[in-house]
């Protein structure tokens, strides 16, 4: 029952960070089409930065959701797998954060 529960937590961790990036598309392509039918002049820049938002926000949901399901199995091949998954999403959601403040910025 345990496993089962932890099992539950991690994949509502991971549909929940899914469906975090597509808001974050669907709002960015409604935004850009609004953009381009109504002939609205747009910082294009904002739009990427709240996408990337999204994106980032949506790395940590993925991220937690591995923590939980290695919970449940902590040999050291998934403790392995875990940090090095942990540390490319890590490395890309510092990237793609850093970048949409220096999109804001200019």
């Amino acid at each position: 029952m345990y496993q089962d529960i932890i099992t539950y937590i991690s994949l509502f961790f991971s549909i929940f960070g899914a469906i975090l990036i597509i808001y974050g598309g669907l709002r960015a392509i409604i935004t850009i089409l609004k953009v381009e039918i109504l002939k609205k002049s747009s910082n294009y820049n904002i739009i990427r930065a709240d996408f990337t938002s999204k994106i980032v926000l949506s790395l940590e949901f993925f991220i937690a959701a591995d923590l939980i399901r290695t919970v449940i199995q902590p040999t050291l091949d998934e403790v392995i797998i875990l940090a090095v998954i942990v540390a490319i999403r890590t490395v890309v959601g510092y990237s793609l954060d850093k970048e949409a403040k220096d999109m804001m910025e200019n």
